[in-house]
């Protein structure tokens, strides 16, 4: 079953002042974490020298947005910061909190209410369940082709293209390097969150796994097929095996696919509240190129970050009978809906399972955007949103601040 999180079930009753005292202790020399963003035109070892002086480590550079990570104990946490807003070189000291980026999205096919936002990853049905049947041609004998990549009518494009050569960095939590449906299609990647191994970004939760298979998963004669089976998967772990991870890893695994000429990216991860640093990224990886396409998100509320910054491009999550999934996030941000109810797709440890939420949505929307690269050499984010928005129908009856512009036809991106 996908990991979910478990509350003690045993508490303690009392803490005697001395227990207290203690944890106070604890409490307030513990670390805290802060990016520290500069001016531009100040050099990297200058970031790094006015970051120590200030009495904090620092654990890593953010050159993609001109900032450094710090880490300090919570007790210095006010002086140092106040020292570092001091400097003439230094523009912000933002937040650096770890947060859970992966938000609940229900279970069921039905779209039943959610019972606690306390379990943030999609869950999945068991899988025992049988897969839903698709009749669409285009599916390989013994292949699965589930139902999400028939109605962005991906099959119909790929006579022209299946995405062959097109980078696409999947900004999660890692991927199954070994999934046999997925493995001749991952092409490299890296882990933001462990130093010590950089290059092992295997995936420790599923989500990442889950999603990497919409976008690329194989045409062959087993498991399912992606929207673009023949695009290059680069796998950027961000995140641990609960969805955990700061906001510095974040825009790490960003700073990683900007440096490396991704082309498009997959963020299906996102938080309620923003800050000014991950609008930096976002917005650095739409001026260097990088095609960004995030989640909405499954509050059924405001659309979180980064797909709520112009730079993203949101996709909502809608279900097999063309209805907005009631767990979809809404509102002018949103730009295209695509499939994210019961979407079947490959799984950590080899295996198959189907999720909900947006985060299944956004990868049908970038294996889209796979092909529309490889077809049509689009460079760029709003070059991409205006192909999207020309080739995209609207669910009838349905606003637009839950649907966007609609369904893109794959067809019609690449004729």
């Amino acid at each position: 079953m996908v990991r979910a999180v478990r509350w003690p079930i045993l508490a303690a009753f009392v803490l005697s002042l001395a227990s207290a005292a203690v944890a106070q202790e604890t409490l307030g020399s513990s670390p805290t974490q802060r990016i520290v963003v500069f001016k531009s035109h100040t050099t990297p070892a200058s970031r790094v020298t006015i970051a120590a002086q200030s009495g904090a480590s620092v654990l890593r550079e953010l050159r993609l947005i001109d900032a450094v990570v710090i880490k300090v104990a919570a007790a210095q946490a006010q002086a140092a910061e106040s020292a570092l807003k001091a400097r003439p070189e230094v523009v912000r000291v933002d937040p650096d909190p770890r947060i859970n980026w992966l938000e609940a999205a229900p279970a069921t096919v039905a779209d039943a209410p959610w019972p606690s936002m306390q379990d943030f990853l999609p869950r999945r049905f068991e899988l025992s369940d049988p897969p839903p049947a698709s009749d669409d041609p285009g599916s390989s004998a013994g292949q699965e082709k589930p139902w999400g990549i028939g109605r962005v009518n991906a099959p119909a494009a790929w006579a022209v293209t299946k995405g062959k050569g097109v980078k696409v960095g999947v900004v999660d939590t890692g991927i199954d390097v070994d999934h046999a449906d997925l493995k001749a299609n991952i092409a490299g990647g890296w882990n933001a969150i462990d130093k010590e191994h950089p290059d092992n970004f295997k995936d420790d939760n599923g989500h990442g796994t889950h999603v990497a298979g919409t976008i690329a998963a194989v045409d062959d004669e087993a498991g399912v097929v992606g929207v673009a089976p023949q695009a290059s998967l680069y796998g950027v772990k961000v995140l641990d095996k609960d969805g955990g991870g700061t906001f510095s890893d974040v825009i790490a695994g960003m700073e990683w696919t900007v440096a490396n000429k991704m082309q498009v990216v997959n963020m299906s991860l996102g938080a309620a509240r923003g800050n000014d640093s991950l609008k930096a990224a976002v917005e650095a990886m739409a001026k260097a190129g990088v095609i960004l396409v995030a989640a909405a998100g499954n509050s059924g509320g405001a659309v979180g970050f980064p797909a709520a910054y112009p730079g993203a491009i949101a996709i909502a999550a809608m279900d097999s009978k063309d209805k907005v999934a009631s767990f979809s996030s809404r509102g002018l941000q949103v730009a295209f809906i695509a499939p994210g109810v019961a979407v079947r797709s490959t799984y950590m440890g080899g295996g198959y399972s189907s999720l909900s939420g947006t985060s299944m949505a956004c990868p049908h929307a970038v294996g889209l955007a796979a092909l529309a690269v490889a077809a049509k050499g689009l460079g760029d984010t709003e070059a991409l949103r205006a192909h999207f928005k020309a080739n995209a129908a609207a669910l009838p009856g349905v606003p637009a601040e839950q649907q966007g512009a609609g369904v893109v036809d794959a067809a019609k991106l690449v004729q």
